[in-house]
């Protein structure tokens, strides 16, 4: 799958491109399946709600399941991001954020590209994130808001504060923008929710600003973040690493797989 200039122009223009429906029912059911089986998987690679049990998160996914494996190589997927980022690229960062019904929590107002500059040392922002929907977006089970053009900006800010969650899982609240950063930004690029049904997947920049609000449906909102980073663009950081669920190690080229992932698998959807 090729895009065409006027998707390439407008990713580039609003720092995000939604193509509705990109993977399949049965895709999506492999994949949601998939997911269902990783959260059975004792380890740190998974993050839970504050003050509860319910998954928040699951780190490097593709390292476990082989959907993911070959979903990151999917010829709908990869060779996009190689035309909105015209370099080789490697999985830098695989996550599931996982918001349950009745009570995911909201994530703040942030940009990716200043967590992974301070935890890190990520040079450039040459990175293209990918969201998969596991299940349908709408506007009531905690959509992903975005502030279109905000990419544009460059970092709002340039530090974490003082009292961070974690070490390891850098949380956006550590990076969070101040209300007043907030409502200037919002006034200059207004706000918007890409939503659709389960198999949509959007492209996004690491410097757009977005967040979320708590989940408070009764519909889960599960959704696959892959972040490809250019190989050229290796993470410098200055003391310990982060650990390689957080941070891939692997950064050797990507190449698409010939067909879609669930063929890869044996597994043909119609």
């Amino acid at each position: 799958m090729r895009l065409t200039q006027q998707q390439v122009d407008e990713y580039h223009a609003n720092g995000f491109l939604l193509m509705e429906s990109l993977l399949d029912g049965d895709e999506v059911r492999q994949l949601t399946e998939a997911f269902r089986r990783d959260c059975d998987v004792p380890g740190p690679h998974r993050v839970t709600e504050d003050g509860g049990s319910q998954v928040r998160a699951v780190y490097a996914s593709h390292r476990r399941q082989p959907e993911y494996a070959d979903l990151v190589r999917d010829p709908r997927i990869l060779p996009a991001v190689r035309q909105l980022l015209p370099e080789d690229v490697y999985v830098y960062q695989f996550k599931i954020n996982a918001k349950p019904a009745f009570g995911g929590d909201k994530w703040a107002w942030h940009q990716d590209y200043l967590a992974w500059r301070i935890a890190d040392g990520l040079p450039a922002p040459l990175q293209v994130n990918i969201g998969v929907f596991l299940d349908d977006v709408t506007e009531f089970n905690g959509p992903v808001i975005f502030l279109p053009g905000s990419h544009r900006d460059g970092l709002v800010h340039r530090e974490r504060k003082a009292d961070a969650k974690s070490a390891q899982h850098l949380d956006p609240d550590d990076i969070s923008l101040t209300p007043e950063q907030l409502a200037a930004l919002v006034d200059r690029h207004g706000m918007t929710s890409p939503k659709g049904p389960a198999g949509s997947v959007v492209f996004f920049s690491p410097e757009i600003v977005h967040g979320s609000a708590p989940n408070m449906s009764p519909w889960a909102r599960r959704l696959l973040i892959a972040t490809y980073n250019a190989c050229s663009n290796p993470p410098r950081p200055q003391g310990e690493p982060r650990p390689d669920y957080v941070v891939c190690r692997d950064t050797a080229p990507l190449t698409p797989l010939e067909h879609r992932f669930s063929a890869a698998l044996g597994m043909v959807t119609s």
